[in-house]
């Protein structure tokens, strides 16, 4: 995860909602992507067990939200996205990607299907401003954008004791009937009305709460004292950041990018080059899919002392074959592992790696991803 390392200028960073609860349970706060947001509030190895093991909350609403209405959404959508909207049903939603012409990555995001003609989109924080001006420069027919961000407070509670805890705060829904990437609008939380998906960025069941901004104080203070019995914390970004990775799940900026393709980041399950509707960039993928990937991310361990970093180049004998795009000592496995991007001509599983940590060369291992997976119940 880059942190910003510099000066800061406060008063120029974004908050969110609750910026004003973080004190009272310790958060401690960095520049992320340009807002002021907590990366931890007890330790990130205490709040990343927390949520493999009981529960953890979450302040997510930095995130960007986007609604698309209009009678001709779905194939102003299909043109747009990466994967078959048309599989949507009312109440689902889709992880999808946005491309440019070349086949690299204008964005990953979530697609919530309201109603049909009528989509939430779910886009990462430092791509709000990018993403709806690139949504709104390919508008065609009728088809209306609103950004809604600053209306919307988003807050996600991972774990597997996620259900016992939220369902204290709700007698109007049974929240174990909402499957996984379904969701229920209008749900009434602690007297706040919220709608409620069973998605989550940690690789543990859970849900993203997505409420009025006025509510979500409100809701994280109720939230954590339903839970608080069982242990249940509120985490900040590094956790948020290391329990993504075990999981293999991407970050735009580190494993996606405009010049990092989906295909290359191994997110091809998102990308339909089979479905009906044409869409911005598919030429692209397809060249790339019948040519072979040029770039793939792989999973590495180290096999001498030190971790691996963002950014480190990844050497096959004197050639640079890739870089780190993410690495960590993981909390879980006690390992010192890491993502990469690699040339996929060059790297074959036999090929015998090495990082360069501060002017050394250090031998790694390719292993199998993702390195964790929950057991489902």
């Amino acid at each position: 995860m880059n942190f910003y390392k510099g000066e800061i200028d406060l008063a120029q960073l974004k908050r969110t909602p609750l910026f004003n609860v973080y004190q009272q349970y310790g958060g401690k706060t960095i520049d992320f992507g340009g807002w002021e947001l907590p990366v931890q509030f007890s330790s990130i190895k205490e709040e990343h067990e927390a949520v493999r093991t009981k529960a953890g909350l979450f302040d997510v609403s930095h995130m960007g939200e986007i609604e698309v209405k209009g009678t001709e959404s779905l194939a102003y959508l299909q043109k747009m996205m990466t994967n078959d909207v048309s599989k949507l049903q009312i109440g689902g939603a889709q992880y999808t990607a946005m491309c440019y012409e070349t086949g690299g990555t204008v964005d990953d995001l979530l697609i919530y299907k309201l109603n049909h003609d009528h989509y939430l989109l779910v886009v990462n924080a430092s791509n709000i401003e990018k993403d709806f001006s690139w949504l709104h420069d390919h508008v065609e027919g009728d088809v209306k954008l609103l950004n809604v961000s600053e209306k919307m407070a988003q807050l996600a509670l991972q774990g597997p004791l996620a259900v016992e805890v939220l369902q204290k705060l709700t007698e109007s829904v049974d929240l174990s009937s909402i499957g996984y990437f379904k969701f229920q609008e209008g749900v009434n939380i602690g007297g706040k009305e919220a709608l409620v998906s069973r998605t989550g960025y940690t690789g543990e069941d859970g849900f993203e709460v997505y409420c009025n901004s006025e509510d979500a104080a409100f809701l994280w203070e109720a939230i954590l004292e339903a839970g608080k019995e069982v242990g249940v914390l509120p985490c900040g970004l590094g956790a948020r950041d290391t329990l993504r990775f075990e999981a293999n799940l991407a970050l735009y900026g580190q494993e996606l990018s405009s010049s990092i393709s989906p295909l290359e980041a191994g997110i091809g399950f998102a990308v339909k080059l089979n479905k009906e509707a044409d869409f911005i960039g598919k030429e692209a993928l397809q060249q790339q899919k019948e040519a072979g990937v040029p770039r793939k991310l792989i999973g590495i361990e180290m096999i001498d002392r030190g971790i691996p970093r963002h950014g480190y180049p990844v050497y096959v004998g004197e050639q640079v074959v890739g870089e780190v795009t993410t690495g960590t000592q993981s909390p879980t496995l006690k390992r010192n592992i890491g993502l990469a991007l690699v040339d996929s001509v060059v790297v074959t599983p036999e090929s015998e790696l090495f990082i360069e940590i501060r002017g050394k060369r250090l031998k790694v291992k390719i292993v199998p991803t993702p390195f964790y997976k929950r057991e489902k119940k």
